[in-house]
């Protein structure tokens, strides 16, 4: 095929360009020109379109001049080996114009060129009743990879790791037997076709292009206005062994490792049971699989299968739906390992059924179909593992089942615990420290006024709706402060001196004790055992309500219960500071309640927030010592004020270091200057002394 040269065709398009002058009509091409390389292209034709015909034509360039167009042309057979289509849109019509394919096939074993291998000029114009109203001009310019029927191949190409085999020096040569455009290190690509991107090359390494080297190679030299450590600081590489390939090779073949399909995905389970349990480790059954207890996840998500770790506790809630739940693989035939070798022991399993279904279960739809038989899904699992030493002795375990509906639809909220306790001890005898509080532990209480008195502070948990007829408890626990609440419902003509009793009958439900225990082992049977007197400041009493016509108003309500505990440090136990609770006071905060109406006051339940807080409040055990003179005038010396403490610069043998017992300290720092003052007795000055 033969091509015309660049200046005639030019000339051409500027001769087109004036026969292409606007026409009469509301109708224009976007865009109304087109360069064309590739197998199809797009343009909108935008005004009206209505009864409008669209054709396509080829434009001749004899000597450099196009010749003048003209609507309503047949078809020739030099278009044949394209396609017109039309696609309607809202006051504009889609004209796509594609190539069937054609000359530009090539096999893979000829040669590419680098000449264009179809050039053409069309012309696409659009008409009503034989009159020109719009054009749209393309020009043809398609190269013999861009082909429509490229020869795939079934082998995949496999590129090696760089770690164990040179990648080349050429990343960017993504094409084979093609030459890719602006890689300048592509050998397929000739002179001819370099010089076209030569100013445009993909910049470093992936580019080919290495010019100017990068600084952080030996070779390239020092750099100009760089800091004088740079020099101790270069790669001594070749240029083909570059960082910026990912990786550093070391220039020959290494042993690869085992192929992925090799590799064994699933490891078993780590067993340490035989030789006893160490806290955290995971609880093993018999069949050398962990024991799953459903638990919540630091992303907030319940884990189905998560293992049960030796001596850590937890209480958590999963929420999951109705119908999507599905029930777990019961505990009932499971044998788990004891901790020695052989050992086992099989848990006991009681079951209850749920009383109030409105803890767990918020319905929110009942599907149709009542027909179906009723279920039952388990809604808490309780878990009590007996320990000694580095075993277990026992396992109960209590499960609360429910029977629902198989129609209900909603939500479920299930429960799960896992408590430890020492074999020796009862199941409300578990120590909170020894003596000390421990961080995270319950506070222990005791209400002397009833026959059962050991009992809990308590704090609410809501569930469902977030109503206090639904929520559950949760005991406070030693150094966490807490905040929670739920919602009591009232009515708009809600007696208020009722209301008042209300809220403080729930309020004051969770803190059912008279005292608390000043140590984590005060002993529930002996009250002179470090047990201190709740301090109550009673709700302030509302007297009489004002005689007021409005009702959904009522003053004074009791919606807050406030419990500071003081706590201190009470020395130390082997290093360990000990701390103790002081006194813990209880207060009631009231608001001034009133219905919240829409335009209209209708008779509905209203909803008043109640709250509890819990804070803890650390005071010193002792005043603290006042202050020197020294300390006063010279502050450079204060270890409060300073990052640099003089007094604390042997640190661990001094009284701020609590890691390990004094003496201990004292011990080891005199074992540590007997063997400087020997390493400094057997130097070389003294090595000469004792020779003279």
């Amino acid at each position: 095929m033969g091509f015309p040269p660049p200046s005639p065709l030019l000339l051409g398009l500027l001769v087109l360009q004036g026969a292409l002058r606007p026409l009469r009509g509301d109708l224009v091409f976007v865009p109304s020109f087109i360069r064309m390389s590739g197998p199809a292209v797009s343009a909108t034709l935008v005004g009206g379109t209505e009864d409008v015909t669209v054709t396509l034509a080829a434009l001749q360039a004899e000597a450099g001049v196009l010749p003048g167009p003209a609507c309503g042309l047949p078809p020739s057979n030099e278009t044949a080996a394209w396609s017109l289509a039309t696609t309607p849109a809202v006051n504009s019509l889609e004209v796509t114009v594609r190539w069937k394919g054609g000359p530009c096939s090539s096999s893979e074993t000829e040669p590419v060129p680098e000449s264009p291998c179809l050039v053409q000029t069309l012309l696409v114009s659009a008409a009503h009743n034989a009159t020109c109203l719009a054009h749209l001009l393309i020009q043809v310019e398609i190269y013999a990879n861009s082909s429509l029927t490229p020869h795939a191949s079934e082998n995949a190409t496999v590129i090696p790791n760089q770690v164990y085999q040179p990648l080349g020096p050429c990343p960017c040569n993504l094409t084979a037997g093609a030459c890719d455009i602006r890689c300048c290190c592509d050998q397929e690509c000739s002179a001819e076709g370099r010089e076209l991107f030569a100013q445009s090359c993909l910049g470093g390494v992936f580019g080919g292009d290495v010019s100017p080297l990068f600084d952080q190679l030996c070779s390239a030299g020092v750099a100009q206005q760089v800091p004088d450590w740079f020099p101790w600081l270069c790669v001594q590489s070749p240029l083909a062994n570059s960082p910026f390939l990912g990786y550093f090779y070391h220039g020959s073949v290494s042993q690869r490792p085992r192929a992925a399909s090799q590799v064994h995905l699933y490891a078993e389970p780590k067993d340490s049971s035989h030789f006893g349990y160490k806290q955290g480790d995971p609880i093993m059954t018999l069949d050398k699989a962990y024991l799953t207890v459903p638990q919540v996840s630091l992303a907030g998500q319940c884990m189905q299968n998560a293992p049960v770790a030796f001596l850590q506790n937890f209480d958590v809630r999963c929420t999951t739906h109705l119908e999507a739940y599905q029930e777990r693989d019961g505990i009932i035939n499971t044998k788990i390992r004891n901790g020695t070798v052989g050992g086992i022991v099989t848990p006991k399993v009681t079951y209850e059924e749920a009383t109030d279904l409105g803890k767990y279960i918020s319905t929110t739809e009942t599907l149709l179909g009542n027909g179906s038989a009723p279920r039952n899904v388990t809604v808490e699992e309780h878990y009590v593992f007996r320990w000694n030493n580095n075993t277990i002795s026992e396992v109960n375990v209590r499960v609360i089942r429910a029977e629902v509906s198989a129609s209900w639809k909603g939500t479920m909220t299930q429960r799960f615990t896992v408590q430890f306790l020492s074999y020796n001890s009862g199941d409300e005898k578990e120590y909170s420290g020894n003596p000390g509080y421990q961080l995270g532990r319950p506070v222990r209480a005791l209400n002397t006024d009833r026959l059962n008195n050991v009992t809990s502070l308590s704090v609410w948990q809501p569930a469902g709706r977030g109503l206090c007829t639904s929520a559950t408890v949760r005991p406070i626990l030693f150094g966490e402060d807490a905040s929670s609440g739920c919602l009591l419902e009232v009515g708009i003509r809600e007696n208020c001196t009722a209301l008042r009793e209300n809220a403080v009958e729930r309020l004051s439900s969770l803190i059912q004790a008279t005292h608390v225990a000043m140590r984590g082992n005060s002993d529930y049977s002996d009250l002179s055992d470090g047990w201190l007197e709740i301090i109550r400041v009673d709700a302030p009493g509302a007297g009489a309500d004002p005689p007021t016509s409005a009702s959904g108003i009522c003053l004074d309500v009791p919606a807050q219960l406030s419990v500071r505990v003081l706590i201190a440090e009470a020395g130390a136990v082997q290093g360990l500071i000990q701390q103790e609770i002081l006194g813990v006071e209880t207060r009631f905060s009231t608001v001034n309640w009133q219905y919240q109406c829409g335009l209209t006051c209708e008779d509905k339940a209203g909803l008043l927030p109640l709250g509890v807080s819990v804070r803890f409040i650390k005071i010193p055990a002792q005043p603290p010592r006042p202050r020197t003179r020294f300390q006063i005038n010279f502050t450079e010396y204060d270890c409060t004020r300073n990052e640099v403490c003089w007094p604390q610069l042997l640190y661990p043998l001094t009284r701020y270091y609590q890691g390990e017992p004094y003496s201990q300290c004292v011990a080891k720092g005199l074992l540590l200057a007997w063997f400087l003052l020997l390493a400094a007795f057997l130097s070389n000055p003294w090595t000469r002394i004792r020779q003279a």
